[in-house]
């Protein structure tokens, strides 16, 4: 069987795509693990209709919606090589064995988060420490705060968490990420700055109590924002031959088309900004339009004329 489209990927991007794509009749397969990159997190915010849903329930509510169309399959699995034939197709093989065989293929495989090294990140992360104010600056309004990144991004962050708390004591881990006068610049807003290094994060069942810094100095803080460095999490590069963007990731056009004939991406795997739900879903429900354009203008020229 040759599908219309593999979809890569089951997140928001990928969901909202196949959505399109099956409405337009077209044969269609996500493959997804099952392993969301915001599975962590309690509640997913900022999706109108959805604000405050579970990630959980959000992705059962997608599925439900998309797979009533009977074009759209399912497969849990991970696509561990995919190649472009000579025929134009792609190839997909998966870690159970099976093999498929697709006309377009769409990246939505979104990015993967490393986090500092640092003790009690991981247990607070989703819980009470978060990456994007906007997803979850709401919930944090109004309490003592913890900015802990070590790069210079961190300056934009803080300015970013500044809209939802003032009292906000910055960490930069025992980096030099903070120029002089963006010290000052922050200290005039109230803002302390600590370079000292984290020892480890003191919490209860993943809400954060209190840093601990490597000189034994004890700073209370009941939640914050860390910075993660965020890597693209396609691995086909190498075979399939697209060209990165200037931060790494998928380089698609604004119709989410890449350098490859008949290869595309959406959401997160093409990163341009803010790691939002909404976003991704957005892109993702453009470049199935486009997937289902490029495929009709095929089938269209291929179409014998009445005679």
């Amino acid at each position: 069987m040759i599908y219309d489209c593999v979809i890569i990927g089951g997140g928001p991007a990928g969901l909202n795509a196949a959505l399109v794509l099956g409405r337009a009749k077209r044969k269609v397969v996500i493959v997804d693990d099952g392993q969301p990159r915001n599975r962590v997190t309690h509640e997913s915010h900022g999706y109108l209709t959805r604000d405050r849903i579970k990630p959980a329930e959000f992705r059962r509510i997608a599925y439900e919606e998309v797979l009533h169309y009977p074009s759209v399959e399912h497969r849990v699995a991970i696509a561990e090589k995919a190649e472009r034939l000579d025929n134009g197709h792609f190839r997909i093989e998966l870690n159970d064995g099976q093999q498929l065989t697709t006309r377009k293929l769409l990246f939505t495989t979104g990015i993967k988060e490393v986090l500092p090294d640092i003790q009690g990140v991981t247990d607070c992360y989703g819980q009470s420490l978060f990456n994007c104010p906007f997803c979850d600056g709401w919930e944090q309004r109004n309490q003592p705060l913890a900015v802990i990144a070590m790069e210079d991004r961190i300056m934009h962050l803080t300015k970013m968490v500044h809209t939802w708390s003032q009292d906000i004591v910055v960490f930069t881990n025992g980096a030099s990420v903070l120029e002089p006068e963006q010290q000052l610049e922050l200290q005039g807003k109230g803002i302390t700055v600590i370079t000292t290094p984290i020892a480890h994060l003191e919490h209860r069942d993943g809400k954060l109590q209190r840093v601990i810094l490597s000189d034994g100095e004890t700073v209370e803080r009941s939640g914050g924002f860390v910075m993660p460095q965020f890597l693209p999490k396609a691995t086909f590069h190498d075979t399939l031959g697209y060209e990165l963007n200037e931060q790494g990731y998928i380089g698609v056009d604004e119709m989410g088309r890449t350098s490859v004939e008949g290869l595309y991406s959406a959401g997160d795997a093409a990163f341009k900004g803010p790691s939002q739900l909404i976003i991704a879903a957005a892109q993702g429900s453009l470049t199935g339009a486009m997937i289902h354009g490029a495929l009709m203008e095929e089938e269209w020229s291929l179409q014998p004329a009445n005679s």
